[in-house]
């Protein structure tokens, strides 16, 4: 079975000042990647934890900020290495500046015997559709595209 990962996409914003909040993943392997590498913040689903909490959960944990609101769900991606991502949307907003993220642990360098701590996202920005679009990884892109219309008044 494909592994399962839930998050969360924040807006703020409409039409044409829509914006979404998008994270770039920490760690020394996407330290040097931009177009394509920044996600939703998002985790896996713990066993026997709804999806919608695992989103909630996995959003404070990489943010440092909890969220509350009005979840409206989004379609179900599959990611190119299979794991399957359920996410909602939600409007608020959170100064990328304030960002405080849990951290793993990591063999770093390779080989080296030595165990490294990275923060699990890096950090986070607002981006239009347009520019989110260039950003985030390309199978999450269809949210961007599901947004305006579940959003409109």
């Amino acid at each position: 079975m494909a592994k399962q990962s839930a998050g969360l996409l924040l807006y703020r914003g409409s039409g044409p000042t829509l914006e979404v909040f998008l994270v770039h993943p920490g760690g020394p392997f996407w330290r040097k990647k931009d177009a394509g590498a920044w996600t939703i913040p998002k985790g896996e689903i713990n066993p026997g934890e709804e999806p919608l909490t695992a989103a909630i959960r996995e959003f404070g944990e990489e943010t440092g900020k909890p969220v509350t609101g009005d979840f409206q769900p989004l379609p179900p991606c599959r990611q190119a290495g299979g794991k399957i991502v359920q996410a909602w949307a939600i409007e608020g907003d959170i100064d990328p500046a304030k960002l405080v993220s849990n951290h793993f642990e990591l063999e770093w360098p390779p080989r080296s015997g030595k165990q490294q701590s990275f923060p699990e996202i890096d950090r986070g920005a607002w981006y239009s559709l347009s520019d989110a679009r260039r950003k985030i990884n390309q199978a999450q892109a269809m949210w961007l595209d599901a947004l305006p219309a579940l959003i409109a008044p």
